[in-house]
This record gives C-alpha cells, sequence and structure tokens, in this order.
C-alpha cells in the first residue's frame, strides 16, 4: 500500500501526488538552484573591518567588501578593466581599489575613480548584489535584484535566542544540492549512522506538501546500542532502549525551498530541544559542488553551564554524523557522474515529493527540443 502524505488542512496542504519509483521528466541533477532567494556566501566573521574576501554562487566570483565604517557590499569579482579580482584588492573609505592599476568601486558598483583619468572620462563599473547580514551569515540575492526587497530572508530568530547554545557549521561538498535535499529527508538512512548511533528504528508519521515545501514528520525508538553523548546533550537525559523513551519526540524536517529545517520536539508539545537550519549554496557553474551553511541550536538544560562545559562532545559527533553524510552523497555524485545521469530508482514517497519540488522550484536545463528552432 502507497504511504501518503497526511493532509491536516484542505485549503493549503495536499497530498503526495507523485507514485513510488517515478521517473522525473528532467534529471534533478541538472537542475539549476533559482537565483531569486538570499543564499549565504560566507561567515561574518571571515571577512574584519576594511577587509574584502572572494566567494561564489553558482559560478559567480563575488567580492564581498567591508569598509572601516558603514554595512559591508556586494561586487562582481572583477575590475572591469583587465577582470583582476576585487577582491585582492584594497578597501579604501566606501569602496575598494583594484590592485592592478587603482580603479576603485563604491558600493553601488560604479567606478569612481581612475587614478590617471579625470573624473568625466570613468568607463562602466561592475553588477552589484543585494547584500545582508543576519546571524553570522553574510547572504546576497543573485537573481533579479528587483526581488530582493520582497523577498523574506530565512527565519533565523532562534539562533540567537539565549535559551539556546548554537554552532555554526559548513564546508563544501562534492555534490549537487539535491543529493543533501534527499539526505537529510530521509531518515530511513539512519541504517548507515548506526556505528555512531547504535540502531535506531525510524517510523514516518506523515508530512504534508505545498507548492515549495514539503514536510516528513518521524518519530524514534532505540533497538539496540548505547546512546552517544551527543545526543545525550541534545535531549538533556540518558536514554536506553527500554518503552520508557521509545518514540517520545517527533522529529520534523522540511524543505522550504531553498532552504532546510529539522526539528526535534517532545510529542507532549513545547519548544524544539534541537532545530537545525541549513542550506546548500552551489558553487560551480554546473552547479556540481556546494558549499554547506549550517546553524544547529540545541535548548541549554536547567542546570547553567552544563551545555557549555560539554559543548566539544556534542561538536565531536555531529561532525562525524556530517562526515558520513558528505562521504555518501559524494559517492552518490560520483555514480551519477560514472552512469551519464540520474538512475535512481526511488521508492519512497517523501522523496518523490521532493525530487518533484526541487525540480519544479529550480532553473531546468534546457532540452535539445527547446534549442531547435522552429520549422
Amino acid at each position: 500500500m502507497t504511504q501518503r502524505l497526511a493532509t491536516p488542512s484542505p485549503v493549503r496542504r495536499r497530498r503526495l501526488k507523485p507514485a513510488a519509483g517515478s521517473t522525473p521528466s528532467v534529471d534533478l541533477r541538472r537542475v539549476h538552484s533559482n537565483p531569486d532567494f538570499w543564499y549565504p556566501v560566507a561567515w561574518s566573521r571571515e571577512i574584519g573591518r576594511g577587509k574584502t574576501i572572494g566567494t561564489r554562487y553558482a559560478g559567480q566570483p563575488i567580492a564581498l567588501v567591508r569598509p572601516e565604517d558603514g554595512s559591508l557590499f556586494a561586487l562582481e569579482d572583477r575590475c572591469a578593466h583587465r577582470q583582476v579580482p576585487l577582491s585582492r584588492g584594497k578597501v579604501q573609505g566606501e569602496a575598494v581599489q583594484c590592485c592592478y592599476h587603482g580603479w576603485a568601486y563604491g558600493r553601488s558598483g560604479r567606478c569612481i575613480d581612475v587614478p590617471y583619468l579625470g573624473k568625466g572620462k570613468l568607463p562602466n563599473g561592475v553588477r552589484t548584489y543585494p547584500c545582508r547580514e543576519q546571524a553570522g551569515l553574510v547572504f546576497i540575492f543573485p537573481g533579479d535584484p528587483a526581488k530582493a526587497g520582497t523577498t523574506p530572508l530565512p527565519d533565523l530568530s532562534r539562533s540567537v535566542d539565549p535559551a539556546y547554545k548554537t554552532r555554526r557549521f559548513g564546508r563544501p561538498v562534492g555534490c549537487h544540492y539535491s543529493f543533501m535535499h534527499e539526505n537529510l529527508m530521509d531518515m530511513n538512512h539512519q541504517f548507515m549512522h548506526m556505528k555512531q548511533m547504535g540502531k535506531m528504528k525510524p517510523r514516518f508519521l506523515g508530512g504534508e506538501t505545498e507548492p515549495g515545501l514539503v514536510e516528513a514528520r518521524y518519530s524514534f525508538a532505540r533497538v539496540d546500542g548505547k546512546q552517544p553523548w551527543g545526543e545525550t546533550l541534545i535531549f538533556g537525559q540518558r536514554r536506553d532502549a527500554s518503552e520508557k523513551y521509545a518514540n517520545r519526540d517527533v522529529m520534523t524536517i522540511r524543505t522550504e525551498y531553498p532552504y532546510q529545517t529539522l526539528r526535534i520536539a517532545p510529542v507532549s508539545g513545547g519548544d524544539p530541544v534541537m532545530d537545525l537550519w541549513i542550506v546548500y549554496t552551489p558553487q560551480d557553474a554546473d552547479q556540481l559542488t556546494c558549499r554547506v551553511f549550517g546553524l544547529l541550536s540545541v535548548k541549554r538544560p536547567k542546570v547553567p553551564g552544563v551545555l557549555d562545559l560539554a559543548w566539544p562532545l556534542l561538536i565531536g559527533f555531529t561532525e562525524r554524523i556530517f562526515r558520513e553524510d558528505r562521504e555518501i552523497v559524494e559517492l552518490e555524485q560520483q555514480a551519477w557522474r560514472e552512469l551519464g545521469g540520474d538512475h535512481n530508482q526511488e521508492v519512497f514517497p517523501v522523496i518523490n515529493a521532493l525530487r518533484a519540488a526541487l525540480a519544479e522550484c529550480g532553473i531546468a536545463p534546457e532540452t535539445a527540443a527547446d534549442a531547435k528552432p522552429a520549422a
């Protein structure tokens, strides 16, 4: 019998439509991310006052510039003169000077000074990107700038809530961003983490879908093995394989394009004991590598200081889990390359719904038929 996602509200929510094992009409690994969203491209701590660094979104080189006074801004990382990276330049006041000939660009992207030309002969400037800082992240809007003002930044309020302690993490991963979405959404892959977490039995509780959103809910029961200390810190207590601790918490995983969240909360209700926000910013032009930006917030226990003292244990635990996830998605990407496309036979309806949402929200590659001129 085919599992279906629960439908709490007939007005906003809809039932799962993709059939198990269905083949998408387009290779999902060739679908590009939609640029009309806010994407993080760096951590605020990476850019000091009076400094500039280079970063990327989907092959686009971007220079982040932080003046001594004033807010950070983002420009195309190429001088209009000889295409030398502006991130190698020098910050002067509210502008950045190219390291080659000293051409200067302001936050608007206009060229405001060429040392050996008069002010009336200044050339064209470079592209500028809407730029915001929030919760220790630097976001840029790589799509239509006119949409930036009406497109909200993600809600990261829990990461700055004093009731939680937050870990900021992330690194490059050699795969298309869709592999990362699938990996987090499908908790059946806990089989892979058995060495780190013991034997866990996930139970799918249902979920919801709507345009641009797929949600799945799970509960877990420990079948065998000891609870890792990192997991103990998350739940605030030691738990064993007895019925006493079975299915006491609900894990809710949501892809709300292009971001993902994972929250663990007691079945009885209340604030989550853990809240993960994560996004995968494509790096190369083909979008087959991404940089992960994650905020992992854990609720502080009643005893002050306990979580701070044990924080290294939680970091070690999450690093080991992420290392296994990174290795497996990179193996998936390698298989895609060797097979020349997406040959996955997906049987879990939640993942088929997710794949459909990612394809619908992303930018599909131009097909050969579309490229042919009309007869």
